[in-house]
């Protein structure tokens, strides 16, 4: 692989957004309440403050995928809340990146998780994929 400064440990991100109406539970089709934000809405919040802290340092052609996700999401926040995740960089090594990650509404933590990102050349990416449809449509 080409050399690719990558990021070091300990970089931290924050991301903020307010819950809405498509971020509940009923919207975001993982339950019936329509006033608490979605479990899959906080993952999905956590990999892209993940996602937009590795990926503005790559160069042109290289992107981060994320491969592994486990969330403990153990306090409910309500629509209007204001949801802040905080991601940091734990470990980093053959171009995999492992990250902690919390999350915070307005009256304190309400989850804790792990994740991994990988640094690839996006042309290999998208050939891998291109390569499992072919082999795939064969298949069939």
């Amino acid at each position: 692989m080409e050399a690719v400064k990558m990021l070091e440990v300990g970089t931290v991100h924050t991301l903020q957004k307010k819950v809405t109406i498509d971020d509940t539970s009923l919207k975001f089709g993982s339950g019936k309440i329509d006033n608490l934000f979605a479990t899959p809405r906080l993952v999905a919040f956590l990999v892209e403050a993940s996602s937009s802290m590795i990926d503005p340092s790559l160069p042109e052609g290289y992107v981060s995928i994320g491969h592994h996700v486990e969330v403990d999401h153990f306090k409910p926040s309500t629509l209007g809340a204001t949801i802040t995740v905080e991601v940091r960089i734990v470990k980093v090594e053959n171009w995999k990146y492992t990250i902690h990650m919390k999350a915070y509404d307005d009256f304190g933590q309400i989850c804790v998780g792990k994740h991994t990102r990988s640094v690839i050349q996006h042309k290999i990416l998208m050939d891998k994929a291109t390569l499992r449809e072919i082999i795939l449509e064969n298949e069939e």
